[in-house]
């Protein structure tokens, strides 16, 4: 187990428009492009993106997934 990971706090976001693997393609690269991200998880079935890392501004993980075309708020 990568021990940043498992320090790393987490974060929470739903994402109601995602209902595919593309969209939580599109979801999981852009997220892991803010900075301070370590790991993205995303539930198509629960709509929830979890995003683990440290330092990581919840508005530009709302901005990342909004650019993968998905409205999102923190849940």
């Amino acid at each position: 187990m990568n021990l940043t990971t498992a320090a790393a706090p987490a974060l929470t976001f739903l994402a109601p428009g995602m209902t595919c693997e593309h969209c939580k393609l599109a979801v999981t690269e852009e997220v892991q492009r803010v900075a301070g991200v370590v790991s993205v998880a995303v539930d198509l079935d629960t709509k929830l993106v979890r995003v683990l890392g440290s330092g990581v501004d919840e508005a530009a993980v709302v901005a990342a997934i909004d650019e993968a075309g998905y409205d999102a708020v923190s849940a």
